[in-house]
C-alpha cells in the first residue's frame, strides 16, 4: 500500500489559491483516477476537480469554505502498489511568486507592528467587503476614508481589496486623476420590509461576482448604445440548407453565433480601434482578437469563456470552438485560463427570444455587441423593374461602447459594418 498526497492543483497562470466549495467522495470512498473528487472555486470559475491517483480516500485535509493555495494537499488517497513516477500534478508557485508573498507579508507585519491593526477602518465593512491588515494600514497613513475605501472595487477574491488595488487607487489620486472605482460614492443601504408571503433567497457566489463586475463596469465606462437592423434572408436560408448535412458529417450543430462571430471579426479587422483596452490615460491596441461569447447556464448565472485567436479561425474552426465551449460551460467544465483574456464579446440575447438589448461591457474591454431574435418581416425590396414588397429575416444588432475612447461614429460605423457582412453573405460557400 502507498499513500500519496492529493495538492490543489494550479487552474489559471494567475490563480494561487481556491475555495473548495463541496466534497463529491467521502473518506472511505473508493475513487478512480480522473473521477471528480471535489468542486472548487476561484475569482474567476467554479470547476471539478478530478482525483490524482486511484484508490480510497484515506483523510480529506481541506474542508467545505476553506481556501486552500496551489500546492497544498487537500486530502490523503491510499492505493495499491507503488506510487508511480510521473510528472507533478500542479505547478506549485515559482520562487519568484513565494518571494513576493514573503515580501508582502513582511511590510504586512512591520506596518501592524508600527501602527496597530488599521485605526478605525473596519476588518469587514457594512457591505460585507473583507479588509486585510496591510490594507487598513496603508489606506490609514495615506488618509483614506471607510467611504473611499469601500468604493475601491477589489480584484481579490471575493472581490477583496487586495495590495495592488490600493496602490492604484493611491497612484490615480496622487496623479490628480479620479479613480473610476471611486467616481461616485458606495450606494446606501435601502430600507427593505418583508411580509410572510415573501421568500429571502440568498445570492449564490457566482450571482455575487456578476453583481460587482456588472457594478463596477458601470461606473468605470460610460455606456453608449448603437442599434442597426440587418437583413440576414441569405445566411438564414443557407445555414437552413447546410445544417442537416453538417450536423450528420460533423456530429454537432451549426448555429448562427460562429457565422455572426465570423462577421464580427472582419469589421474588426477593418476598426482595430474597436479592440481596444484602457490602462490609465494609455490606450492598449491589442495584436489579436480574443472573442468572449456570454453563456447562459442552468443557474440562471451567466458566464463569458474566451475563444482566444478568433481571427485566425475559419468558419469551421470558429463553430467547433463556440460548441465546445457552451457544452463545457454549462457543465461546469470551463478552465479559469479560458475565462480571462478577452477583447471583444457578443452576446445572444435572440436565444430568449428578445429582439433587441443593451448588453453591459465586460472590463477592460470598451464594446459589447447583443444579436438580437432574427424575425420575418415585411420589406420593401430594390428590384429593376421597381420596389417590391417581400418577406425577410431582419435581426438588430446592438452595440455598447466605451465612450470614454469610442465615439458615436466609429461606434456607429462598426455596427453597421457588421450588418453589411452579414447581408452580403456569400450563399453559395461551403463549409
Amino acid at each position: 500500500m502507498a499513500i500519496v498526497e492529493m495538492i490543489m492543483p494550479k487552474m489559471g497562470e494567475i490563480v494561487m489559491e481556491g475555495t473548495v466549495l463541496a466534497w463529491l467522495k467521502n473518506a472511505g470512498d473508493t475513487i478512480e483516477e480522473d473521477e471528480s473528487l471535489l468542486e472548487v472555486a476561484t475569482d474567476k470559475v467554479d470547476t471539478e476537480i478530478p482525483a490524482t491517483h486511484g484508490g480510497v480516500i484515506k483523510e480529506i485535509l481541506a474542508q467545505e469554505g476553506d481556501v486552500v493555495a496551489v500546492g497544498k494537499p487537500v486530502c490523503t488517497i491510499e492505493m495499491d502498489g507503488e506510487v508511480n513516477a510521473k510528472e507533478p500534478v500542479a505547478d506549485v508557485p515559482t520562487q519568484e511568486v513565494v518571494k513576493e508573498a514573503e515580501q508582502i507579508l513582511e511590510t504586512a507585519m512591520a506596518t501592524v507592528s508600527t501602527n496597530g491593526n488599521g485605526g478605525d477602518i473596519p476588518r469587514t465593512s457594512d457591505s460585507g467587503k473583507f479588509y486585510s491588515p496591510l490594507v487598513r494600514n496603508i489606506a490609514k497613513q495615506e488618509n483614506i476614508s471607510v467611504a473611499e475605501l469601500e468604493a475601491v472595487s477589489g480584484s481579490g477574491m471575493e472581490g477583496r481589496v487586495t495590495k495592488k488595488d490600493i496602490l492604484a487607487f493611491i497612484e490615480t489620486r496622487k496623479s490628480g486623476g479620479v479613480p473610476p472605482t471611486v467616481s461616485r460614492p458606495a450606494p446606501e443601504s435601502v430600507s427593505i420590509s418583508f411580509s410572510g408571503e415573501d421568500e429571502i433567497i440568498e445570492m449564490d457566489r457566482m450571482r455575487k461576482m456578476i453583481a460587482d463586475r456588472m457594478v463596477q463596469s458601470k461606473q468605470t465606462s460610460p455606456h453608449v448604445t448603437s442599434f442597426v437592423e440587418a437583413d440576414v434572408t441569405v445566411m438564414v436560408n443557407w445555414r437552413n440548407k447546410v445544417k442537416n448535412e453538417f450536423k450528420e458529417r460533423e456530429g454537432q450543430s451549426l448555429t448562427f453565433t460562429p457565422i455572426i462571430m465570423e462577421a464580427v471579426i472582419q469589421a474588426i479587422r477593418d476598426y482595430p480601434m474597436i479592440n481596444i483596452q484602457v490602462d490609465g490615460d494609455r490606450i492598449i491596441k491589442k495584436g489579436s482578437v480574443n472573442m468572449g461569447m456570454a453563456v447562459a447556464l442552468p443557474s440562471g448565472n451567466l458566464i463569458v469563456p474566451v475563444i482566444p485567436n478568433a481571427d485566425q479561425m475559419n468558419l469551421m474552426g470558429l463553430t467547433r470552438k463556440v460548441n465546445d465551449m457552451a457544452k463545457r460551460a454549462r457543465e461546469n467544465k470551463l478552465k479559469p485560463d479560458e475565462l480571462q483574456g478577452g477583447t471583444y464579446t457578443i452576446s445572444n440575447v435572440g436565444s430568449f427570444g428578445n429582439v433587441m438589448g443593451t448588453p453591459i461591457i465586460m472590463q477592460p474591454q470598451v464594446g459589447i455587441l447583443a444579436l438580437g431574435a432574427i424575425q420575418k418581416k415585411p420589406s420593401v425590396i430594390e428590384a429593376p423593374e421597381g420596389d417590391l414588397i417581400g418577406i425577410r429575416h431582419k435581426m438588430f444588432l446592438s452595440h455598447s461602447y466605451d465612450h470614454r475612447v469610442v465615439d458615436g461614429a466609429l461606434g456607429g460605423l462598426f455596427v453597421r459594418r457588421v450588418a453589411d457582412y452579414l447581408e452580403k453573405f456569400d450563399g453559395n460557400r461551403s463549409i
